[in-house]
């Protein structure tokens, strides 16, 4: 069986590696891919960006199924247009994916349905939105409506911040149409988590837990970014919270869409607030993997991918019982020099090692140029360390990590800390 998975990243990249590993995978195409995929044997890079094309090389080269990654082709209708032309896609809808794709969707939806969320309002205009933070008061959230590439959200512990962030996102257009609209709403405390599940319209199989690192520097300090690094499982959400979170935020999201007229198929990923009294609310919704959670998630899945996804197309994820590695996986991410500003590329990537049974790096931000690997992204890499404990992963991670180089690089070194504390 030929598989395409859609995107560029480093969640595209562990997808396609995972599925690579089925007896029954013919071929794995990535379309565009990078780097790190080029360069593994199991997968081919397809320059293809178009959507219309992707369908057309899904016909003509007789693909199985399709895996969307990212966020864009999945707002931007893929799902609805390979469906169309009698095509098996895994991924939401465009109207399902506006959960991720609007802020101002997802907040008003959580609010109608009783799925557990901040107070928000939404703003167009720079005064109501200035006059609303001077009323609400430090520490605030603003947050861009539209997709901005996971760096659309400022955390704003002093009312400067908030209005500098209101300034630059209406203001000064800094999101371009993503930023036309804000949403804004009050700072919740605590410890985040990531609860990903597989949806197939209406049964829903949870994977393994994690927990991202959103702010660049130690001890979360720094500005937001797309996350730098992640671990799976997150011992924050216990079996009693599981079950909470299904019973009183992925049920009702389920349940809601359907509700609202919208079937949803694809991943959820529900990014999670726990507070100090062990209530989960929900921070935002995304219609797809995380990333970098994935690559910790693909790590220790045992199962078959490629068997979960033919459920998954076909309705029947009630039939699937994943397995886990037992091992707790830490995914490290490496970024460019400037990242998440102003990136910069072209940098010489040397000395990544080969895969081992308790690490492996995967390629986000890089590209073949030449004999040359270079950094074309903020993101550069993720390499992931599997070890017993939380502490031993860490040092499977990090010792990959030191034998790595590129000019400005930039990563934590304390990913999993949190879990430490657990």
């Amino acid at each position: 069986m030929k598989i395409l998975v859609v995107g560029s990243g480093g969640r595209e990249h562990a997808l396609a590696w995972k599925l690579a590993q089925s007896e029954r995978i013919q071929m794995v195409y990535v379309a565009p891919g990078n780097g790190g995929t080029a360069r593994d044997a199991r997968l081919v890079n397809v320059n293809i960006t178009d959507l219309h094309e992707l369908a057309n090389f899904v016909e003509q080269e007789h693909i199985g199924l399709t895996v969307v990654g990212p966020e864009t082709p999945l707002a931007g209708g893929i799902v609805n247009l390979f469906r169309a032309r009698g095509l098996k896609v895994f991924g939401p809808t465009k109207e399902a994916a506006q959960l991720e794709s609007s802020k101002d969707f997802a907040k008003a939806f959580m609010h109608r349905h009783g799925i557990p969320t901040a107070r928000y309002q939404t703003f167009s205009d720079v005064a109501p939105a200035h006059a609303y933070i001077d009323a609400m008061g430090a520490p605030i959230v603003i947050k861009a409506d539209g997709l901005a590439a996971g760096k659309g959200v400022v955390v704003a512990m002093t009312l400067e911040e908030a209005h500098r962030a209101v300034d630059d996102m209406l203001a000064d257009n800094r999101f371009g149409d993503a930023g036309a609209r804000i949403v804004i709403e009050e700072f919740l405390a605590g410890e985040e988590a990531s609860f990903i599940v597989m949806c197939d319209g209406k049964n829903v199989l949870p994977l393994a837990t994690s927990q991202d690192h959103k702010r660049l520097k130690d001890n979360d300090e720094g500005p937001n970014t797309g996350g730098m690094g992640a671990y799976s499982p997150a011992p924050i959400v216990t079996p009693a919270m599981h079950a909470r979170v299904m019973r009183e935020i992925i049920n009702p999201t389920i349940a809601g869409m359907a509700k609202d007229g919208i079937q949803f198929t694809g991943f959820l990923y529900a990014g999670l607030m726990i507070d100090a009294a062990g209530n989960p609310r929900t921070l935002e919704f995304n219609c797809r993997m995380g990333d970098p959670e994935t690559q910790p998630i693909m790590a220790r899945l045992k199962t078959d991918l490629l068997g979960v996804m033919e459920h998954a197309v076909n309705g029947t994820l009630d039939a699937v019982e994943l397995e886990w590695d037992r091992r707790t996986a830490v995914g490290v991410v490496l970024a460019a020099a400037g990242y998440p500003d102003a990136p910069l590329k072209g940098a010489v990537i040397d000395g990544i090692p080969a895969e081992t049974a308790e690490t492996v790096t995967f390629h986000a931000g890089t590209a073949e140029v030449g004999e040359q690997l270079q950094v074309t992204g903020g993101r550069v890499l993720c390499v992931v360390g599997l070890g017993d404990s939380i502490k031993m992963a860490q040092k499977q991670a990090y010792d990959v990590v030191d034998q790595i180089h590129f000019d400005g690089m930039q990563c934590r070194r304390d990913i999993g800390w949190r879990g430490l504390k657990h």
